[in-house]
């Protein structure tokens, strides 16, 4: 059943969230989420509140901890918004909006990342990317749902965007009781827009494309082909629009090869190699990856470079045992298509698995197939992501170099 929505919070007074004995400490920690079974459910029953309801918390003493937005449906039942007692509203959401501009104007030359990391720029729910002109912006929770206009509004006073796409089509909405949907609410947003990342120019598929369009996460653990390319045979596994491949060709790679199920992804991903003069360089290969590896192994085909970015195997604690294997086995098949003392990039965007996890699989993998790994360098998600301390959840990309050899 879908949720009930209410207007962003303007009252001077708010409702109270009181918690039960000792579970403020991780909030004052610094965590800022609240579990159902948290909540002292005889004092402040969560069916009392609506989805999108704003709260002031309380500790079990009665002390004030800040304000929060409630959905009661939903296992994390409030998230933090504020250490104050007062509504939060436009003029919070304009400051953090401009703090979040003001670090990745300081780390970036090109208007082209992640702007909003939900919790990490104190936001939580609110994903906004950012590609020039254009911003595609995802609300995942009901209680960032109903502030949606206070943000818009933010993001058009400090931005001026041309264009804002609202890639409201997340499986977590869903969850939140919320509906799934794409719509521009401000502008006219392209098909494709235009970023740069490493120096190397990219279209992506704004609407059409997968979650935001981009994947910005793995900027940083790309750049490590600039010196890695150059005159080697490379191999983009689960290749979206070629942004691993692509920028090894643009690095100096001999021959790029690009792997993906769909077939659109791998056309842009050609018009991409073409955008760089790279176009004579790539080769792309529609199919599951899995049979494909297992297809060019067959076919005698050897890389000195394979790139392994799989979707998430992992989505939920329970799928780790399962999932850990889907890993393992493709990783082994991309060792088994490298030419000696090649390189081989892993990652995994799993939230559950652990780094550990994911070194272990390596290690793990080339041993069963008698090879041996050298881990050259461990990357993570890039600094447009950054990582809430106190939330382990915020880091969790992974992605590790190796150097495989028998």
């Amino acid at each position: 059943m879908a949720a009930t929505f209410i207007p962003a919070v303007t009252a001077m007074s708010l409702p109270t969230l009181r918690l039960n004995k000792n579970e403020e400490r991780r909030l004052r920690g610094g965590h800022l989420w609240i579990y159902s079974n948290e909540v002292d459910s005889k004092a402040t029953p969560l069916k009392g509140f609506d989805a999108g309801q704003q709260v002031l918390v309380e500790s079990s003493q009665g002390k004030a901890l800040g304000v929060a937005y409630v959905n009661p449906n939903s296992l994390i039942c409030a998230r933090l918004l504020d250490s104050d007692s007062k509504a939060f509203g436009q003029k919070q959401i304009d400051q953090r909006l401009r703090q979040a501009l003001e670090l990745r104007e300081q780390l970036y030359p090109e208007p082209c990342y992640r702007l909003v990391y939900g919790e990490s720029d104190w936001l939580p729910g609110l994903v906004v990317d950012r590609f020039g002109d254009h911003l595609s912006v995802q609300f995942n929770t009901a209680g960032m749902e109903a502030l949606r206009e206070p943000v818009l509004q933010a993001l058009q006073k400090v931005l001026q965007p041309q264009s804002i796409l609202l890639r409201n089509d997340a499986s977590v909405r869903k969850l939140e009781g919320l509906p799934e949907v794409v719509e521009c609410v401000h502008g006219e947003s392209p098909e494709d827009v235009e970023l740069v990342e490493n120096g190397v120019r990219f279209l992506a598929p704004l609407a059409s494309g997968q979650k935001t369009g981009w994947f910005y996460d793995q900027r940083p653990n790309r750049a490590w082909l600039r010196e890695l390319a150059p005159g080697k045979r490379v191999l983009d596994v689960f290749s979206y629009v070629g942004s691993f491949g692509v920028q090894a060709a643009a690095f100096g790679a001999s021959e790029v090869w690009c792997n993906d199920a769909s077939e659109l992804a791998l056309e842009k991903a050609h018009e991409n190699a073409v955008l760089n003069a790279v176009g004579d360089k790539l080769v792309t290969l529609q199919g599951d990856a899995f049979e494909a590896l297992r297809q060019l192994k067959d076919d005698g085909e050897r890389f000195d470079i394979v790139i392994v970015d799989p979707p998430a195997f992992i989505k939920r604690k329970k799928d780790l045992k399962e999932g850990a294997l889907a890993y393992r086995r493709i990783n082994e098949l991309a060792m088994r298509l490298l030419n000696y003392g090649g390189y081989l990039i892993s990652g995994s965007c799993s939230m559950h698995m652990p780094r550990e996890e994911l070194l272990d699989i390596v290690r793990a993998a080339s041993r069963h197939i008698d090879r041996n790994a050298q881990v050259l360098m461990e990357g993570m998600q890039g600094a447009d992501h950054p990582v809430h301390p106190a939330i382990p959840e915020t880091r969790y990309l992974k992605a590790v170099l190796s150097r495989i050899s028998r």
